[in-house]
């Protein structure tokens, strides 16, 4: 796909399609997946594999959007696995690999108008900075 139509708009600005109450470009949707093909992982509750989404990956990309941009999409249940812990186990929630495309358009699409309203001294949870980046950062003294 190109980045402009044949219109010569680009797909930011181009119109809404009848029915859908969600501008979500294709293209947004098929990078989405791209990352969670590169990251890999293992299957969901659904027992679908990277492998086995790909076989599909038009209709499966297609159906996503689709439910995506007509805000009829829902995320399934997630796969409970236990991992060990120093101390015990832990329980971590392993999405379907539809779900995984789903959120990574999410971030994909909210995070850059995100990013500019946190404070430069936000470090949770944020895109290169990790928890390491903060302890090194130098300490800022604060007027009360």
């Amino acid at each position: 796909m190109s980045v402009i139509n044949r219109k010569g708009w680009s797909r930011m600005s181009e119109p809404m399609p009848e029915g859908k109450s969600h501008v979500i470009p294709r293209q947004v949707v098929w990078d989405a997946w791209l990352k969670v093909k590169k990251n890999g992982g293992a299957a969901g509750v659904d027992g679908v594999t990277i492998g086995q989404f790909e076989e599909r990956v038009k209709d499966n990309l297609y159906k996503l959007w689709n439910r995506m941009s007509s805000g009829s999409y829902f995320p399934g249940p997630v796969r409970a696995v236990e991992i060990p812990k120093k101390g015990g186990t832990r329980v971590l929630g392993i999405p379907d690999i539809v779900d995984r495309v789903a959120q990574t358009v999410a971030v994909m699409t909210l995070e850059p108008d995100v990013e500019k309203v946190f404070h430069e001294d936000s470090y949770g949870y944020r895109p290169g900075r990790s928890p390491e980046d903060a302890v090194r950062a130098p300490a800022k003294s604060v007027i009360v």
